[in-house]
C-alpha cells in the first residue's frame, strides 16, 4: 500500500529542528511539549487548518505534534536538549549560550541518524524510518510508543462511569482533595468536582467534565461546559481522551473568562 502523503504544506520533522529549539530559548530555556509546539505554531506562523490535520487518522494526535516529537527527540539523541520527570524539556548547560542559527539541522539528522537502522526514506514519509511495526525504536519517536496507542484504545472502550472514576483518581494524584463524582444525571454538564490548593495557602473550588472523545473537542464543546459551572465553582478542567482544536484552546483561554 502507497504511503499517505502529508500536507505539501505541513512542517516535516526536519523542518522543525531548529525551530523546536528556538522555542526553548523563547520560553527561557524549558518548556512543556504544548507550550513548545504552541510557541512553534507562533514563530512559523503556521495557519490553523495545518494545525489541526490529525495523525494517519489518529484521534488523540495531530501530525504537527507527531512531527514535533520526532525534531526533541533528534535534539535529545544529539545532546542537544534533556527531558526531566516532570515532562519538561530543557537546553542542556553546553548550548545554554549557542543561537538557533548555530545549529545546523543536517548535521544534527546526520549525526543521530546513524543510531537509526537503515532505513529507505522518502520526502514524505512522515517518521525517519519506514513503517516496521516491530521496530519501536527507528518508527515511533520517544513520545509517541505504540502502548500509548493501546492506552488510548482502552481509555475509549472504558464504561463511561468507570473512565470518570479513573479521572477522580488521577485528579487524587495530583494534589487534588475532596475529589467527587457526581450522580449520572441532573449534573448539568459536570461529572465531579474537587478541590485544589496550592502551597498551602490558595485554594480553589474545580469542577470537571470527562469526555472519552475520538476526535478532536471543539470550541463549542468548552462553552457548553463553562455554562455549566456554577457561581461557587472557580476553575474548571475538561479531561478528554481526544485532542482539543485550536479554537477550543482560544475559548479555553479566552480574555475575560474566569474559569
Amino acid at each position: 500500500m502507497a504511503k499517505k502523503k502529508l500536507h505539501p504544506q505541513l512542517p516535516r520533522y526536519t523542518d522543525l529542528i531548529i525551530p523546536t529549539f528556538s522555542a526553548l530559548k523563547s520560553l527561557g530555556g524549558s518548556g512543556k511539549n504544548n507550550e513548545i509546539l504552541d510557541q512553534i505554531i507562533i514563530d512559523l506562523k503556521i495557519p490553523e487548518e495545518l494545525v489541526d490535520i490529525s495523525h494517519k487518522g489518529s484521534e488523540t494526535k495531530t501530525e504537527l505534534s507527531y512531527q514535533a516529537d520526532w525534531a526533541r527527540t533528534y535534539l535529545r539523541k544529539y545532546g542537544v536538549i534533556e527531558n526531566s520527570s516532570r515532562g519538561v524539556w530543557s537546553i542542556k548547560t553546553a548550548f545554554a549560550s549557542i543561537t538557533p542559527d548555530q545549529l545546523n539541522a543536517k548535521d544534527i539528522i546526520q549525526v543521530v541518524t546513524k543510531g537509526f537502522p537503515s532505513t529507505p526514506r522518502t520526502s514524505d514519509s512522515s517518521s525517519p524510518a519506514d513503517t516496521d511495526p516491530t521496530n519501536d525504536y527507528a518508527e515511533f519517536p520517544e513520545e509517541d510508543k505504540p502502548w500509548k496507542t493501546r492506552l488510548s484504545e482502552i481509555l475509549k472502550s472504558m464504561d463511561p462511569y468507570a473512565f470518570e472514576r479513573l479521572a477522580q483518581r488521577l485528579l487524587r494524584e495530583c494534589g487534588f482533595t475532596d475529589v467527587k463524582v457526581t450522580k449520572k444525571s441532573g449534573d448539568g454538564g459536570i461529572d465531579g468536582t474537587g478541590k485544589l490548593r496550592i502551597n498551602g495557602i490558595f485554594s480553589f473550588n474545580v469542577a470537571f467534565q470527562c469526555k472519552r472523545y475520538s476526535g478532536s473537542v471543539g470550541a463549542p464543546d468548552i462553552r457548553d461546559f463553562r455554562g455549566s459551572l456554577t457561581t461557587d465553582i472557580e476553575k474548571g478542567v475538561f479531561i478528554t481522551t481526544g485532542t482539543f482544536s485550536t479554537p477550543a484552546k482560544e475559548e479555553a483561554s479566552n480574555p475575560g473568562k474566569n474559569k
